[in-house]
């Protein structure tokens, strides 16, 4: 068949998988997983594994790594590169540690045992980023440090690869030095040239772009391709620079116009990237494999979380961010399986090392992704357990000054509507309160706002609050089970001040009510209201308007 008609092929099954999917409530990327491999040569051999369908799952993965860029600003960069990276270099170790060991035990030798740890230390920024955007994640806490730890592991992917190339090549070990050398040069050479392209070029062509929306939309393309073609030229993967690209227009007020315009092409596009992942899968080694697959599996799906949850929980984030992080990074990666073909072309490793690391890459993909679904449920469940992993909050609970002691304002949830809040509040001379359960976000309005670390998820936290002279307890969270939880935990310690809470819906509002809220804030609503009443004035001859 022509690359049309396969083309045609790929999405009709995608759509037939897809609603399927809908229909037994189970996730989409499952489907379209099950999909690549059906169609592929494998299974049905309808689509062979082309240059076509490689091409547009590249530009897949670029504008999904761009429109993540776009939702993280520079200063949340900043604000977590430093637990990314400790988190994204412990992870490793640790995981590449305990997967050596295991593939030594089942009789590996110390090149390939080798090779199946470093396969199982990376996580798909792919299935990560794409099902943390569809559940409204990526800017959550976890969401954030999961996406810096990724960033992390694509550097370390870079390295990896230099090191088998040379190796294979019998490079010498200065000329190692200098290559890793020169990937260092270029990578600061690529951030340097995004940021001065970003503040100097990109932003004010697209000031241009904006007066047509069709040219807005092309012009964010361009510039999600360019720079990933220029982070491939560089010898980086293309994820690299296209997530950069995102970055580089994150302050700009485009940021959502572009990223909605997007989204459908982007997923669009995504659905070849599970076909060219289905049809390069070799299932008859994997299933050779599947006894072993399924005890690494079990050790990269269990031993990620803990991982995570150890490293973070002791630079003093709480275990449900900790547990919920871990868990989105709780499977291999789609370089995993090129790092491995890489091995097997320079004669470092056999097949049997590609069909296992194959096996662990479908297991740990399926199942991972049902655990990140569904991680809220499976953290209540396990909660008690987790506490080994969290810091005492007592300890390191409240940092504030003399004077905001006794506030009279609790703000929970310092999201943007929260630092609002907090600042019109200030800026009357009352005091203050911020709580939220970053234990990095402090003086983040510049005012020194001061600041309590804690969970409003933490049933305990009623007891950990200076309520003594407090008159409102203001709820901003963008979750309605956690809002209703607080306010009726707060009734049921004794508080009898006021208390107000978010609400998306008239619904919420009333149950918030019920449970004890004294008022209810609709952002939205807040915004809309005072427009109609001024659009009603002007509306009438009489008001002389």
């Amino acid at each position: 068949m022509g690359s049309f008609v396969q083309i045609a092929v790929v999405l009709v099954v995608c759509v037939a998988a897809g609603m399927r999917c809908v229909l037994l409530r189970q996730p989409l990327v499952v489907g379209l997983l099950a999909a690549g491999i059906a169609v592929g040569p494998q299974v049905f051999g309808l689509v062979d594994a082309t240059e076509e369908i490689q091409l547009l799952a590249e530009i897949g993965i670029a504008l999904l790594l761009f429109v993540a860029g776009l939702k993280l600003d520079v200063r949340i960069v900043k604000e977590l590169g430093p637990v990314a990276l400790i988190t994204g270099m412990g992870q490793m170790a640790l995981t590449g540690v305990f997967g050596f060991m295991l593939a030594s035990v089942f009789g590996f030798s110390g090149v390939s045992a080798l090779y199946i740890a470093v396969a199982l230390m990376f996580s798909s920024t792919v299935i990560i980023v794409k099902l943390l955007t569809d559940r409204r994640e990526l800017q959550a806490l976890h969401g954030r440090i999961a996406l810096g730890v990724l960033i992390v592991q694509d550097i370390v992917v870079v390295l990896a690869m230099i090191v088998i190339t040379a190796a294979g090549d019998t490079v010498a070990d200065a000329n190692l030095l200098t290559q890793i050398a020169g990937v260092a040069a270029r990578g600061i050479a690529l951030i340097v040239v995004v940021w001065l392209l970003g503040r100097y070029v990109a932003t004010r062509a697209m000031h241009l772009l904006a007066r047509s929306s069709e040219l807005m939309v092309l012009g964010a393309v361009m510039w999600a391709v360019l720079l990933a073609a220029v982070s491939y030229v560089l010898g980086f993967s293309g994820e690299v620079g296209a997530f950069l690209a995102g970055m580089s227009l994150a302050s700009t007020t485009y940021r959502e116009p572009i990223s909605s315009r997007l989204s459908t092409l982007r997923d669009f596009l995504l659905v070849f990237f599970f076909i060219d992942l289905g049809t390069r899968l070799d299932l008859g080694a994997a299933a050779d494999q599947l006894g072993l697959a399924v005890v690494l599996s079990l050790s990269v799906l269990i031993g990620k979380p803990v991982f995570v949850l150890a490293i973070t929980g002791a630079m003093g984030y709480r275990k449900k961010v900790s547990f919920k992080a871990g868990l989105t990074i709780s499977q291999t990666s789609e370089f995993s399986l090129i790092l491995v073909a890489l091995g097997v072309t320079q004669g470092h490793v056999g097949n049997d090392v590609l069909g296992l690391i194959t096996a662990v890459s479908l297991i740990t993909i399926t199942i991972s992704t049902y655990l990140i679904i569904n991680a809220d449920a499976i953290f209540a469940r396990l909660s008690g357990w987790l506490n080994v992993f969290e810091r005492d909050v007592t300890a390191s609970a409240v940092a504030t000054d003399d004077t905001a002691a006794e506030p009279e304002f609790i703000v929970v949830g310092l999201g943007r509507l929260g630092r609002l809040i907090c600042q019109a509040i200030g800026a009357t001379d009352s005091d203050v309160l911020g709580v939220d359960f970053d234990p990095k976000l402090t003086g983040f309005d510049g005012q020194s706002t001061p600041l309590m670390y804690g969970d409003a998820d933490d049933p305990d936290l009623p007891g950990l609050l200076p309520l003594a002279e407090v008159r409102w307890i203001i709820i901003t969270v963008n979750s309605h089970a956690t809002n209703l939880h607080l306010v009726t935990a707060l009734r049921r310690f004794g508080f009898t001040g006021g208390i107000a809470a978010v609400s998306e819906t008239g619904q919420q509002a009333d149950a918030l009510k019920k449970a004890g809220a004294t008022e209810t804030i609709r952002p939205l609503h807040a915004v809309i209201d005072p427009l109609l009443a001024t659009i009603s004035q002007i509306a009438e001859p009489e008001s002389g308007t």
